[in-house]
């Protein structure tokens, strides 16, 4: 009868001569083995692939190389990426780990806990629900135990703690910001101690912002729940909502989608955690974001110490607690108050914004934010650095906002997920596409090509009392050369008494030791598709008219200003564009880039009818040439005006809007790391 299984320890004994208890002690790392002999079993062992028992090996040790994870509920993504943080710094150890849920039982949970301590070595507790008293009680019973998102005071257990307290405040910071003064906070589990810490800091937002109201709303931790209180949420009036997870906030989101309620334009939701579907959603969600594997890596390295007796570690003064803050991440599902809702509109009045003429930059995280004196938020700068690589990484606007709160901006709509509100992108660069998306092939039409390149932000510093935004960057081709440094400028006004703001952007380009040619579609074959350049993509509206100096259409012409009225519902609101012909551009280029002042501008690209983006085109229907070591320059002024505006008002907004900010290139502030 043929036997079943692989070799075992006697045959691997008898095959390299020893005794069973060599090949013992040389499989658990013992160092009572002389080494010629120890290298002979494990040749053995290899050769005959011998491997041993894990229960064998445990009854011997005295110990089973594992460790159990206990959490509240593992169809949550956060204490999934706990569990994966652990296990993938648990592993090179050779520890094992296994998972227990209390399913938020908390009456269940001290036994689930002691159940998998006793078939384990040490015991990972993840946020537990038990009371104060109950928890101080079950821990020692459970030693060595580490304990994530849970303080116990008086204890010597170490934890790894995240500050949600600091989290819920840059949320609710974030949110005032943009105008919010009615919040509704859609609570966790009434036993959950981060629930508790959140309440505390809304708590605390309330005296840091006399006036503010916020509204506790009954909810739980997961997406069903998030899904029956929103009918609640929207009865307590707020504007702006902070959940006490993703999760609760997919549930909003999916049943105010049901009931025809804008995100963010009828209410603001920002969430907890930035689990990894939190930038899928429908608006992407902003969330305060939680290193959740590395929870559960941090939760490892002081266990790990625990089972081997060290009581201070270098991870903390006393080698029993860690902090981790979490980082706001802003994404599409916040925005400014609704206009009707701004509880300053009737006492101003659209016309006197004598409070409000100033609008400044101020850094927010990794980003730039332009707010009015009172607080509004008009536009946020980002880096781009989060970008997919299919998409041209470059920094933009977005979002832009009027006075009064209207969304001038779009991000990667679903008709063309390479938009970015406001950028400098170009199809081509030497082949290399700064547009993001497919690039036209002659013949062959858009295809999606390996050529994508990105701009990279070397230095950004704010001047003229924090009116202008001055950066360094590096245009990147698709292998990583620079093919372009720029020097770009972007100055903002309010305009007194024109219900607008203007914007000036000011780029120089400045090509390196390469000659380039900057094309487009339309260069390589496709007429009328001359995108490339400066460029605007505006949110759809129920209606939007091109204004023009002489009424005659837009696309492929070279007025000296463009304006876009939109409606959305009964409000409307303009953009006016007013590209600059004050550039010292190389005079070798195809498109007039050496004109005059006075001499007509870049024809405009434009698109009113499937979406509504435009902007002045670089490569309008010739390749624009830049020399090695020449510059070429682009310069545009925006004003957003929150009402319609007719050919001579145009006009007036456009006049008004250069005095303000066109003459942008003034001091250079970074011109010494130049």
């Amino acid at each position: 009868m043929q036997r079943s299984g692989g070799p075992t320890i006697d045959e691997v004994a008898a095959a390299a001569g020893v005794s069973r208890a060599t090949v013992s002690r040389v499989m658990n790392d013992r160092a009572t083995v002389a080494p010629d002999i120890a290298e002979r079993v494990r040749a053995v062992a290899r050769e005959l692939r011998y491997q041993p028992s894990r229960v064998a090996r445990s009854l011997s040790l005295g110990r089973t190389n594992s460790v159990a994870l206990v959490v509240p509920d593992l169809a949550n993504p956060m204490f999934q990426q706990i569990l994966r943080g652990t296990m993938a710094a648990a592993a090179p150890h050779d520890y094992r780990v296994l998972v227990a849920e209390t399913a938020e039982n908390t009456r269940d949970e001290a036994e689930v806990a002691l159940e998998a301590r006793q078939r384990c070595d040490a015991l990972v507790l993840a946020a537990p629900r038990t009371s104060e008293d109950a928890l101080r009680e079950l821990l020692p019973r459970l030693e060595p135990v580490v304990v994530i998102n849970r303080h116990v005071p008086g204890g010597t257990v170490p934890t790894v703690r995240v500050d949600y307290g600091a989290g819920v405040r840059s949320m609710v910071d974030h949110l005032v910001a943009l105008g919010h003064r009615e919040l509704a906070y859609v609570a966790g589990p009434p036993s959950s101690a981060s629930n508790a810490l959140r309440v505390r800091a809304l708590d605390d937002a309330r005296h840091r912002y006399p006036g503010l109201r916020v509204t506790t709303v009954p909810c739980g931790p997961t997406v069903d729940a998030g899904y029956r209180v929103a009918d609640r949420v929207l009865a307590t009036g707020a504007t702006g909502v902070v959940a006490f997870n993703d999760l609760v906030a997919f549930g909003l989101l999916a049943r105010l989608n049901e009931a025809g309620v804008a995100v963010p334009g009828d209410l603001s939701i920002g969430g907890f955690d930035d689990i990894e579907l939190a930038r899928y959603a429908t608006p992407s969600l902003t969330t305060a974001a939680v290193p959740q594997a590395d929870l559960g890596r941090r939760a490892w390295e002081l266990l790990h110490a625990r089972v081997l007796g060290v009581e201070r570690t270098r991870l903390g003064a006393e080698g029993v607690a860690l902090h981790i803050t979490p980082g706001l991440v802003v994404r599409g599902s916040t925005g400014p108050v609704p206009p009707a809702r701004h509880r300053d509109a009737d006492a101003a009045g659209s016309a006197d914004r004598s409070e409000a003429e100033t609008a400044r930059w101020r850094a927010a995280d990794d980003e730039w934010v332009l707010a009015t004196a009172d607080g509004r938020a008009l536009g946020r700068y980002s880096g781009g650095t989060t970008m997919p690589g299919v998409h041209s990484p470059r920094p933009f606007l977005h979002p832009v906002h009027s006075l009064d709160g209207v969304a001038m901006t779009a991000m990667s709509p679903v008709d063309h997920r390479h938009h970015y509100g406001v950028s400098l992108a170009v199809a081509d660069v030497n082949g290399t596409s700064h547009w993001g998306g497919r690039t036209y092939v002659r013949g062959q039409g858009p295809t999606l090509l390996a050529n994508h390149g990105r701009q990279e932000v070397t230095a950004t510093v704010v001047t003229d009392d924090g009116t202008t935004l001055e950066q360094r960057l590096r245009w990147l081709d698709a292998r990583g050369g620079v093919q372009l440094t720029e020097r770009r400028r972007l100055a903002a006004a309010v305009l007194p008494g024109a219900d607008a703001w203007a914007l000036g952007w000011h780029s120089t380009l400045r090509a390196g030791d390469t000659y380039l040619e900057i094309g487009s579609p339309a260069t390589h074959g496709r007429p009328g598709a001359g995108y490339g350049g400066w460029f605007w993509r505006l949110p759809t509206g129920d209606e939007a008219r091109v204004v023009t100096p002489d009424g005659t259409d837009v696309h492929g012409s070279r007025h000296p200003w463009v304006a876009v009225a939109r409606r959305t519902g009964e409000a409307w609101s303009t953009l006016v564009l007013v590209p600059r012909n004050d550039d010292a551009s190389d005079p070798a280029s195809d498109q007039a880039s050496d004109q005059a002042p006075d001499q007509a501008p870049d024809p405009w690209f434009a698109r009113v009818g499937d979406y509504v983006g435009l902007g002045p085109a670089l490569a309008w229907d010739a390749v624009r040439r830049v020399p090695a070591g020449t510059e070429l320059v682009v310069h545009v002024v925006a004003a957003v005006v929150d009402r319609r505006l007719d050919a001579d008002d145009a006009q007036a907004v456009a006049d008004l809007a250069v005095s303000r900010v066109g003459a942008v290139q003034g001091t250079d502030a970074l011109a010494a790391g130049a």
